[in-house]
């Protein structure tokens, strides 16, 4: 029952990833087809044992003495020709096969929306998109190869027994009936333990990237043995898992030992009395027993091939989880192209929860006309961020409406609205490669002229001049090679290169140092021209010329206006400018 279940399983797993095989179906079923001589290959070795034993040793014919071992050695050699072959074509196909799993993992998770990542962590984004890939494609490919060599192997060894004996071919059949129940008692707790080692290693992945990522503050807060602490846990358990599984599994092999002792011994008994009452011939025995020990020695192994096969099994199922997920952000049927904003962005009565249960912003109503500058400030956690990750539609909104000249975002491709939406962060996510690169990110058109335009306004053109590579300069993993200020100025030009009519400026200089923050808040002030501009400030001194100052306070609007309107509120506005402002006269003094 439990072979014609895993056989069934491997039948419905390899309909599911058919797509990505059938491209290279003919190579596929050539080197499986391969490994159907080389099974079958088995039973003509052990079939030349009988001639050689009843013509060589009892009957003494000397020239079977010498075709024989030769006929034997042709065969072999044959056999070994096939599984090179065999295996050559299947590591080409799942080879081809995981980077076609691959592709469409990775072109799903790009389509997966920003609560998607915030759900999970870096690990599990490594393991399940990359590791399950390679385990799925070349698991399948390998148990389908292993399973027709063995079911034609098991095929033409069960011939050679029933030609030679079926007195003892009833025997030895009879015995691997007894493989099957030990086989149905460890699955379910195989598959339990493999569940909760991917989830370990995934775990272990996160704590590598947050060492790599986060080595400066691990090394300014002492936090080394911490650290230690943590991945020694996590490899304990690692360690645990793998014991549990050798508990709940390794006693297959012993066991399967004793049961194909029991039936030799058996064999070897009742083959004695068969042989001394003239039923067979020495030769049929021994051909006999050689194709039984063929078909015996696999099941000596059971046990691990049997964990690789789940494990191949449950990547495919969670491989095809993934590809199932749909993303709760979608385009709408005959979704709008957004080409340009003439009047307008306005924000309806929104409302908003990262989770459903738990708002952070409520009731929220802006209007920011075209080429005006709107400032959000307020205290930290206040929502000031999330309004401005709404607007690009990072996230869905619970309730109200955010539209662009009246047409709700909804109804515009998200594309097509991102596409006239210009981000600059307060730590802008640089990529590996040069600052030629990372510029054209926000335009991959722009061409030599438009990129060092871009470099001038963004006040960094002077500094990729002086550089030996200039553009082609490298920066490293996450601008690592270049400063804070330069981060932000060659972010600041990216988006330049975008050449979008509106533009998101979250705490772009909070980070910085006074002089770094002077350049680039020039440089921001030349993206800002004759564009709409939505800006979240901490230094209320940097937006004090905005058209429109709205204050964010606890996920609600508690104020706009411009700043001299806010001013003689003597509101929240002015409570946060006060406290500045004499936060400035005290670090003067």
């Amino acid at each position: 029952m439990t072979k014609l279940l895993e056989n069934n399983l491997l039948v419905i797993n390899f309909k599911r990833m058919w797509p990505y095989i059938k491209p290279y179906w003919f190579r596929a079923a050539l080197g499986v087809a391969l490994t159907v001589p080389v099974g079958a290959l088995d039973g003509v070795v052990a079939m030349f044992l009988k001639p050689f034993m009843d013509k060589v040793m009892v009957d003494k014919q000397p020239h079977f003495s010498t075709l024989i071992p030769f006929l034997i050695v042709g065969f072999t050699v044959v056999q070994g020709v096939l599984i090179y072959s065999s295996n050559y074509l299947n590591t080409w196909v799942a080879q081809k096969i995981t980077i076609g799993v691959k592709r469409r993992l990775y072109e799903k998770l790009l389509s997966m929306d920003t609560s998607y990542f915030d759900r999970n962590n870096s690990g599990t984004i490594l393991f399940r998109y990359s590791n399950d890939a390679e385990t799925a494609s070349t698991g399948l490919i390998d148990n389908l190869k292993q399973f027709l060599s063995k079911l034609f192997s098991s095929i033409s060894l069960i011939f050679v027994l029933f030609y030679n004996s079926w007195q003892l071919a009833f025997i030895a059949i009879a015995v691997l009936l007894f493989f099957v129940y030990p086989m149905a008692k460890v699955r379910k707790k195989m598959k339990e333990i493999l569940e909760k080692t991917v989830g370990n290693l995934s775990y272990v992945l996160t704590i590598y990237n947050e060492t790599f990522a986060g080595n400066k503050t691990i090394r300014s807060f002492t936090l080394e043995e911490t650290f230690k602490r943590r991945f020694y846990d996590v490899t304990n358990m690692t360690f645990s898992l793998a014991m549990k599984m050798v508990k709940g599994t390794n006693w297959l092999s012993p066991l399967m030992h004793i049961i194909m002792s029991i039936g030799v011994a058996l064999v070897i008994g009742f083959g004695s009395y068969l042989i001394v009452s003239g039923t067979i011939t020495s030769g049929n025995f021994v051909a006999f027993i050689a194709a039984l020990m063929l078909l015996y020695t696999p099941l000596k192994s059971v046990g691990n091939n049997y964990i690789a096969i789940q494990n191949s099994f449950l990547a495919i199922d969670r491989i095809f989880e993934i590809l199932d997920l749909q993303p709760s952000l979608h385009d709408v049927p005959d979704a709008k192209e957004l080409t340009e904003i003439r009047k307008n962005i306005t924000f309806d009565h929104v409302n908003f929860g990262y989770i459903p249960e738990r708002e952070v912003l409520h009731d929220i109503n802006l209007n920011i006309p075209v080429g005006s500058t709107i400032a959000l400030v307020g205290n930290s956690g206040g929502g000031k961020t999330t309004i401005s990750a709404l607007l690009p539609r990072l996230y869905e909104i619970n309730g109200g409406a955010i539209c662009i000249d009246g047409v709700n975002i909804k109804q515009i491709s998200q594309k097509s609205l991102r596409r006239h939406i210009a981000m600059v962060f307060q730590d802008n996510f640089l990529f590996s490669g040069t600052i030629r690169e990372n510029i054209l990110l926000g335009n991959e058109h722009s061409d030599e002229a438009a990129i060092w335009q871009a470099l001038k306004n963004s006040c960094l053109d002077d500094f990729v001049r002086g550089l030996p590579q200039q553009l082609d300069t490298e920066i490293g993993e996450r601008g690592i090679l270049l400063s804070g200020g330069q981060k932000q100025r060659l972010a600041i030009a990216r988006a330049f290169v975008k050449n979008a009519p509106i533009v998101i400026l979250d705490e772009a200089t909070s980070a910085l140092d006074n002089k770094s923050e002077k350049v680039v808040q020039e440089a921001l002030d030349n993206l800002m021209k004759n564009r709409t501009v939505i800006v979240i400030a901490h230094r209320l001194t940097t937006i004090q010329n905005a058209d429109k100052i709205v204050v964010i306070n606890d996920g609600k609007i508690a104020e706009q206006g411009t700043h001299e309107e806010l001013i003689k509120l003597r509101g929240a506005y002015y409570s946060l400018y006060s406290m500045q402002f004499k936060q400035q006269e005290e670090a003067a003094a």
